[in-house]
This record gives structure tokens, C-alpha cells and sequence, in this order.
């Protein structure tokens, strides 16, 4: 029996500090506590805080690949509950200057992890750049992370509408966080839905939303994942949740099937921008 392909996950925000990485770390412990292998993908450009967020040390990064000082293997890091990380760091953007030859290098690895994986992670940088699309748009499916604040709705629903209108992108996932209930959460994703129904012609889903609670904010500062350091606390359960309904999401979804794919898109777009 052939190994389902593994599920790619983006987790995106229109602007930072709205608790992407937090969601992208949470989640993936949560579905390698679930006995799921999960890998994240550090592909925030700038600031590359996955490290921080799971408590461990990474001494060389996804540059260090695109140099050749490395091989992906020699960069990977071992995190809570299994989960493994490709550090991130500014030098992803070289990815759009690597000959065929490189690129393929790069790709032969990727697969070469593909066959013990189920999820990867991609947790992009916040805004709008091209590196972020083009991650976004290698991914199967795409959750953007937001706030019940002015500033964070409007920033997020720039990225749909890029995404959509620009990309030509579906399975679009909304995440509200740090909502003081669900029914706030489905209250904001309904607000948000109907303005991309009656003005991009296009449809977002929710899948559940991230409660407020003090204990985010303890376990970031013991750089701890919420879930393993406050289990019982209201948003580990959201995350809980969350893990549970990421694992229902549809498989089968069209082009983006594999981690082969995903690095071969990756290069394309990024290199369309750049010729």
C-alpha cells in the first residue's frame, strides 16, 4: 500500500506579531503528538523565529544548503514531540539564482525526506513580498492567521485577495487568534468570507480559531510550545482542535501532491520574478 503524499501546509499573515509562528509550532507538535511526522519549514526571511518558539538551538540554517556548506540533512534540528525543522534565514532568496543542476540537488533531498513525513510546515514571513506568494502558492493548502483588530483584518484580507485575485489560489483557510471565544472567531471569519464572496468572487474556509489566553505569553518566554509547556490551558485545547481538523483537511488536492513539487515551484516562481 503506497504512503498517502505528505500534506504541505503555508501558514501566512497579512502583518506580524498576530501569532503565525505560534500557530505553525503549536500545530505541528500538536499533529506529531498525535503520531503524525511532521516537519516546519522556517520560511520567514527576516526574522526566522521557529528556533525560539520550540526552545531549540539550530547552528547552521536553509542558506547554508543554498551554498552548498551544507546538506539539508546537516541543517535539520530535532524539536518537542519529534518535529523536525529546516531553520529559515535571508539567504531562501538565492533559491531564485540556482542552476538546474543545484535546484535538483536540493530537490533529490526533499524527497529523499519525503517518504517518513506526513505534514510540512511552511510558516512564512508576515506581508505580501514575492517569496512569500511563492511559498504560498507551492502549498496544498493555506492558513492565514488573524486578528479581531482593524489593522490585522485589512492586512489580512490584502493577502486573500492577492492570493486570489493575483495567484488564482484556493484552499484558503482563515485562523482567527486570540479571540475571547469561537463564536467570536466564526462571527470574524463570516465577516471576513462575505467581503471576499461579494468582492473577489472567491470563498475562504475556517477551521477553527485560537483563544486569548495569558499562558501564550508564558510559554513564549519559556521558549516552550503552548501545548507541551500549559496542556490544559484554554488555547492548547484550541490547538488540540486545530491539529484534529488539519488532519481532515481533503488529501487529494490537485499539482501540489508532493515535497518535489513544492521545492520545484518554489524556484519557479521566484525565478519568474527575478527574469
Amino acid at each position: 500500500m503506497n504512503k498517502p503524499a505528505t500534506q504541505i501546509i503555508g501558514v501566512a499573515s497579512g502583518k506580524g506579531g498576530v501569532g503565525k509562528t505560534t500557530v505553525s509550532v503549536n500545530l505541528a507538535v500538536k499533529l506529531a503528538s498525535l503520531g503524525k511526522k511532521v516537519m516546519i519549514f522556517d520560511a520567514d526571511l527576516g526574522l526566522a523565529n521557529a528556533q525560539l518558539a520550540l526552545g531549540i538551538r539550530a547552528p547552521f540554517n536553509f542558506s547554508h544548503v543554498i551554498s552548498g556548506e551544507k546538506t539539508l540533512s546537516e541543517v535539520i534540528v530535532e524539536g518537542p514531540s519529534g518535529v523536525k525543522l529546516v531553520p529559515g534565514a535571508s539567504g531562501i532568496q538565492r533559491m531564485a539564482a540556482l542552476g538546474p543542476h543545484e535546484t535538483a540537488g536540493i530537490i533529490q533531498v526533499f524527497s529523499e525526506i519525503e517518504d517518513d513525513l506526513d505534514y510540512l510546515i511552511v510558516d512564512v514571513a508576515a506581508g505580501l513580498s514575492d517569496a512569500v506568494m511563492a511559498f504560498m502558492s507551492a502549498c496544498q493548502h493555506r492558513i492565514v492567521v488573524v486578528k479581531n483588530e482593524p489593522y490585522s483584518i485589512a492586512d489580512a484580507y490584502s493577502t486573500i485577495k492577492v492570493m486570489i485575485q493575483d495567484y488564482k489560489l484556493d484552499h484558503i483557510h482563515l485562523l482567527p487568534n486570540g479571540v475571547e471565544s469561537q463564536r467570536e472567531g466564526e462571527r470574524l471569519y463570516t465577516s471576513i468570507n462575505t467581503v471576499v464572496q461579494n468582492f473577489l468572487d472567491g470563498q475562504i474556509k475556517y477551521l477553527h480559531s485560537i483563544s486569548a489566553d495569558s499562558m501564550v505569553t508564558q510559554a513564549m518566554k519559556a521558549s516552550q510550545p503552548l501545548v507541551n509547556h500549559s496542556p490544559a490551558s484554554v488555547a492548547a485545547r484550541d490547538f488540540s482542535a486545530l491539529a484534529k481538523k488539519v488532519m481532515l483537511l481533503e488529501q487529494n488536492v490537485p499539482l501540489n501532491g508532493n515535497i518535489q513539487f513544492f521545492v520545484e515551484r518554489v524556484a519557479a516562481q521566484m525565478a519568474s520574478k527575478v527574469s
